[in-house]
Order: structure tokens, then C-alpha cells, then sequence
């Protein structure tokens, strides 16, 4: 396996449209890293130019410490898996993983040993005759990953290969794919725009939107600590809850102001006088909003509720708060037998606000 490098590098396509601005990433030998971000921002061009698909504006590509950036696709020892699978239909499975080994002219009894490798990893050994309308979707796949896998490349490339399949072979495949990648320890880059796909394989999650890596990170720390409101809003499902918020003093103390309403804040006077009457926009978790019965807390009207047997989402609409976008998601346990139209409270964990600036980056200040 090797490491992988990009070096500020863009992709302008004929016509003038740019898909990559400037971008900086390296991915170490050995990890998976998943890229993560809505359709169009760019991942599987990311993809598509580690692999020699598509040709660097600028920039430099390096795979084991070798620019790349001129080089063909089949010398550059990366293998992709499509999430259309793109098996040659008229071969069997045992032809279909044949095939990338006899363009390589390997020997007929190495072909068969890394075969039987691969079909024993991925308990293939009951599909070989069967030609590929013959599988199912999850079978296809399998087979998809032993057709790279049999080359043992220095890369492997995973263009979103679990798309295609229903929720519920999602989640097997994702699990029998994240053991797998463990048991490799393959250098791997995971382009995906599903978040959960990113966060239970990547080592390391890429958050990319608009070209722009926005943030680079574990999973952990790139939903407790997002770099901006981007992700804040992308990580998480539901996503995190973002207000428009200001800071006011009064009596030397300082106070959460959300539109109408407001909130007592045990910041210290130095700091809340830095970003006293400041237009920030205060993130919260779903997650650390609770119920209240009392008088205190932020007033609302429920919009919705989705009862989920194990959690409910309450969705509202914050009283006085004048925005695009009022609405603030809670996530609370067990079954909440409240309807659309009731007025509730809400008390959120003083000590899980995320402050962020009028231009959308964390303030990560210290309160």
C-alpha cells in the first residue's frame, strides 16, 4: 500500500467551469479516508483524478510519493469499485475475477491463488459459475470489490459502491465492508454522500462542498467540533441546529438574545463584551434540547413530531424568532405523545453551544 497526496489542486473543465479549487489533502498509508459531501461539490472528480480518469488543472497527485499526474490509469496501480458495479455481463464471477490478473499476464497458478484469496475473504465460492444477472445486489457488489481486490493495488478507489442498494443491504454491506478494510489495512479514499457511509468507514471523514475541502478530521471530531457552519449543518442526522444569535450585557451579566426571546449565559464579562451586539449564529446539538414544564427555557410551537419507537424528533417553531428558517429539531427519548400545534419549552445544555461568525467559520470560544 502507499500514501496518497494532493497538492493544491484544481480542476477547471473546457468552458471555463472550475469543479476543484486549490485543494490539499493527504491520505496516509494504510487509512481509509471517506470524502463526504452533497451531489455535484466535486468528491467523485477528487476520485476520478487520483485515478487518471480525468487530468489536473494544477496541481500535483502522488501515490506512494510518485507524482502521478502524468501517467495512464493502468500505471498508476489504483483500483476503482463503481457504484453501477460495471461487471462484464457475458463473463462468470470466476472470469470476472480472472480478468485483471490475465491482463497483467500473471502465471495461471498465481491467478488461481489470488483468487481463491479473494473468494474465501468475500465467501464467494458459491457464485463463480453464475454469470452477473444471476446475483443479487448485495452478490454484485462482493463481487465488485474481489475484482479489485484480487489485483492487491496500492490504492483502492470506492466511487459511492453501496448506492444502489436497498437501506437494509446497505447497512449489512457497509458492516462486512468496514471489517474488511480493517483486516486489509488498505489505503483507501471512500467518496460517498451519505454521512453515515462515512462516518462508521473513514478513519478520517473529507468534508468537501463546492471544491472546497471544508474540514478534514475523525468522525468524532468532526461532529463535536465542525469548522464551520457547513458542516455543522452536513454532519449529523438530524444536523445541528443553527440561530441567528446576538450577545447583550446588562447589569454585569450576558444574555443569549434569539430573535425575541432570550437565554442567561455564564460567559465571562471580558468575553461577552468582545462579542457584545455581534451578529453570530448559535449551533446546538438535537440532542441537548430537553422538555421543560416550567417557565423558563425557549418557547415554541411543534410543527411536527416523529415518534421513532426508541427517540422522538420534535421539530418547532421558535416564538419571535423572524428567519428563513425557524424551526429547531430536539431529539428526545422514548415516545413524546405531543402534537403539531402544542406549545412547549425547551431548555438547551448551556455548556453545548457552538458559536459561529457572520461568515459561517467556529469561533471555538472558551466559556
Amino acid at each position: 500500500m502507499a500514501h496518497v497526496d494532493f497538492e493544491q489542486v484544481d480542476k477547471v473543465y473546457p468552458g471555463g467551469t472550475q469543479a476543484i479549487f486549490d485543494f490539499s489533502l493527504a491520505i496516509a498509508d494504510g487509512e481509509a479516508l471517506a470524502l463526504v459531501g452533497p451531489s455535484g461539490c466535486g468528491k467523485s472528480t477528487l476520485l476520478r483524478l487520483l485515478a487518471g480518469l480525468e487530468t489536473a488543472t494544477q496541481g500535483h497527485l502522488s501515490i506512494g510519493g510518485h507524482r502521478v499526474n502524468d501517467l495512464p490509469p493502468q500505471q498508476r496501480d489504483v483500483a476503482m469499485v463503481f457504484q453501477d458495479y460495471a461487471l462484464y455481463p457475458h463473463m462468470t464471477v470466476r472470469r470476472n475475477l480472472e480478468f485483471p490478473l490475465k491482463m497483467r499476464k500473471l502465471s495461471q497458478a498465481e491467478i488461481a491463488r489470488q483468487v481463491q484469496w479473494v473468494v474465501e475473504l468475500l465467501s464467494l465460492g458459491g457464485l463463480l459459475d453464475r454469470l452477473p444477472r444471476q446475483l443479487s445486489g448485495g452478490q454484485r457488489q462482493r463481487v465488485a470489490m474481489g475484482r479489485a481486490l484480487v489485483r492487491k493495488p496500492a490504492v483502492f478507489l470506492m466511487d459511492e459502491p453501496l448506492s444502489n442498494l436497498d437501506a437494509r443491504l446497505r447497512v449489512q454491506i457497509r458492516a462486512e465492508l468496514g471489517e474488511l478494510l480493517d483486516r486489509l489495512g488498505a489505503t483507501t479514499l471512500y467518496v460517498t454522500h451519505d454521512q453515515a457511509e462515512a462516518m462508521t468507514l473513514g478513519d478520517r471523514v473529507a468534508v468537501v462542498d463546492q471544491g472546497r475541502l471544508q474540514q478534514v478530521a475523525p468522525p468524532r471530531e468532526l461532529y463535536e467540533h465542525p469548522a464551520n457552519t457547513f458542516v455543522a449543518s452536513f454532519i449529523g442526522n438530524p444536523p445541528m441546529n443553527l440561530l441567528p444569535a446576538r450577545i447583550s450585557v446588562a447589569d454585569h451579566s450576558s444574555q443569549l438574545r434569539l430573535g425575541e426571546q432570550q437565554l442567561p449565559l455564564d460567559w465571562p464579562m471580558a468575553l461577552a463584551e468582545r462579542w457584545r451586539d455581534q451578529p453570530l449564529t448559535a449551533g446546538i446539538r438535537p440532542e441537548y434540547l430537553r422538555l421543560t414544564n416550567g417557565e423558563t427555557g425557549l418557547a415554541a410551537t411543534v410543527s411536527d413530531a416523529e415518534y421513532l419507537g426508541h427517540e422522538t424528533l420534535l421539530h418547532v417553531r421558535l416564538a419571535g424568532l423572524e428567519t428563513e428558517n425557524p424551526l429547531l429539531t430536539a431529539r428526545l427519548p422514548g415516545l413524546q405523545m405531543i402534537h403539531r400545534g402544542d406549545s412547549v419549552r425547551l431548555i438547551p445544555d448551556a455548556a453545548q453551544w457552538h458559536w459561529f461568525d457572520q461568515n459561517g467559520a467556529n469561533l471555538k470560544l472558551k466559556t
